[in-house]
């Protein structure tokens, strides 16, 4: 080696030589094994890398839960009036779900509260049904004998216009003429057509022929609703009947709020409820089968349970009980609930038109 080869080699020595390997720090080292050891690619310097979900089981489940509990809700509206004592709203004054089907037990005791002009459905379980037609529950329609779904679709919704005729027109109540309804029944039914001549013009109807049975009256010199409101509560259901004819059945209860006629309009006026539950058989025929006319049906049955309506001999009008509601009889065996739907109609003591006795109500 050459002197200029050795001074060459003392001096790169001393200062390194260009391009010589550089022993990396402790802390270079230490970076670099946990860049190795990382799986996947290593983060850019001042790279954007989104945050990962996080999961939210518990918010999932909720949402769940809740989907489930509307969907139960809206399926089966009545199961849960029944799952939560019986008063189906889940709150006091909550209005009830429709009735879908026969309910399971009578509702839940109201406040023991007395009826006013400005509140006649105070202290009722009636305060918190629907308001006229809208309480009678109409199902869905499907093709049922002779007729398509849209055949029984019009035939349950003549068949609740003729409740609402017989039943909620405000000129049938003041004992007027129900021609609505009459004009919705078969006029070559014979016994029926004979039941509402008699019925309609005779001043003093046998049990038999008593227009209550039917119509709901009240003699304007007596008594005048308190209020504009009915409340309602029932539903209508169906099925064939003979010869391919639609049958549409009715199990209907209404609520009629009076005020004495001669009373006054103060805050101590006297209200009564007369509570009246109609069963009503209706038959859509086949016109090629039974003489009948386009948009009229035959009666089947009809059946009333009444309270406070009168307990005297048939008149033709529900007679309320003015001065008179506080009275009981001694014998506790005769006390029904007029607002218990969920016994047949009939089964109970109720007053009928016959009148031939009364029952004492357990609230009105």
């Amino acid at each position: 080696m050459s002197d200029e080869e050795w001074e060459r080699f003392l001096r790169e020595s001393v200062t390194g030589a260009a391009g010589a390997p550089v022993e990396p720090s402790a802390r270079a080292r230490e970076t670099d094994q946990r860049s190795r050891e990382r799986s996947g690619r290593p983060d850019a310097w001042r790279s954007y890398a989104p945050a990962r979900p996080r999961r939210r089981t518990g918010w999932y489940v909720a949402g769940l839960v809740a989907a489930v509990a509307l969907v139960v809700m809206a399926l089966f509206p009545q199961q849960l009036v029944g799952w939560f004592g019986g008063t189906g709203g889940g709150r006091d004054g909550a209005p009830l779900a429709a009735e879908s089907e026969s309910p399971r037990e009578a509702p839940g005791a109201a406040p023991g509260l007395r009826p006013t002009l400005a509140e006649p459905f105070r202290g009722s379980p009636a305060a918190r049904w629907a308001d006229g037609a809208a309480g009678i529950t109409v199902p869905e329609a499907k093709a049922t004998g002779w007729m398509d779904a849209g055949q029984v679709e019009q035939a349950l919704r003549q068949s609740r216009n003729f409740l609402v005729a017989a039943g909620l027109d405000s000129r049938v109540l003041r004992g007027e003429r129900p021609t609505e309804a009459i004009a919705l029944l078969n006029p070559h039914q014979k016994d029926v057509q004979e039941y509402l001549r008699t019925a309609l013009s005779s001043a003093a109807p046998t049990p038999e022929t008593d227009p209550l049975l039917l119509f709901s009256r009240f003699r304007p010199d007596q008594a005048r609703p308190a209020g504009d409101v009915v409340k309602t509560r029932g539903r209508l259901t169906y099925r064939e009947g003979k010869r391919g004819a639609v049958e549409v059945t009715a199990d209907v209860t209404f609520v009629y709020p009076v005020t004495p006629a001669a009373g006054d309009d103060g805050p101590d006026a006297e209200v009564v409820r007369t509570i009246v539950r109609r069963e009503v058989v209706m038959s859509w025929d086949d016109p090629t089968k039974v003489i009948t006319e386009p948009g009229t049906m035959s009666l089947v049955s009809y059946a009333l349970d009444m309270t406070n309506g009168g307990c005297s001999g048939p008149t033709g009008y529900f007679v309320p009980p003015f001065g008179t509601a506080d009275e009981r009889p001694a014998d506790t065996a005769d006390r029904v609930d007029p607002y218990d739907r969920s016994k047949p109609i009939g089964t109970g003591d109720e007053t009928t038109a016959a009148g031939d006795g009364c029952a004492t109500a357990t609230r009105s």
